[in-house]
């Protein structure tokens, strides 16, 4: 498993919180992509952004929050969006994974980011921020069903 480094800038999203296990129907997605595609987002001009916020090792599986988010252009009026959320995610430098497989198995690249990659890099997690999981297709129109997602865990150095 490759592992890039990279720097992010900070985005400005609209976003749909739903709280659930992460496992069961996602329809939060359904509901922001609706509201993209009228207002013209899609790729690659703007980008589709998870957001897991919570550790489901550590949170009740049905109180997990997931953000489905979209990047907004710059200039964007959110005042004629009242019943959209908007937010801005931090940028700075993260660790990249591209993960390619079964939805269900996404849990496995964050597992092998935290347990196995971080210990051995020069980083730390930088908790202050959120991990971020871009998509790259739709796993219905993937032939085999699988999901494409660049991986982005905030890192900080790892203090001598």
């Amino acid at each position: 498993m490759e592992i890039v480094i990279k720097e992010l800038p900070v985005y400005e999203v609209a976003f749909v919180r739903r709280t659930g296990s992460y496992f069961e129907p996602q329809e939060h997605w359904g509901n922001l992509m609706h509201w993209a595609y009228e207002n013209g987002f899609f790729p690659p001009h703007q980008s589709f952004i998870g957001i897991s916020l919570d550790d489901p090792n550590i949170v009740e599986s049905n109180k997990c929050r997931h953000d489905a988010c979209v990047t907004i252009p710059e200039g964007f009026d959110k005042t004629k969006h009242k019943n959209m959320q908007f937010k801005k995610l931090d940028g700075g430098q993260y660790a990249m994974y591209e993960f390619y497989d079964s939805p269900e198995k996404l849990n496995s690249a964050y597992k092998y980011m935290f347990e196995h990659w971080l210990p051995i890099s020069n980083y730390d997690a930088d908790h202050a921020r959120y991990n971020l999981e871009f998509n790259m297709n739709n796993p219905v129109e993937d032939p085999e069903g699988k999901l494409k997602v660049d991986l982005f865990v905030p890192i900080k150095k790892r203090k001598a």
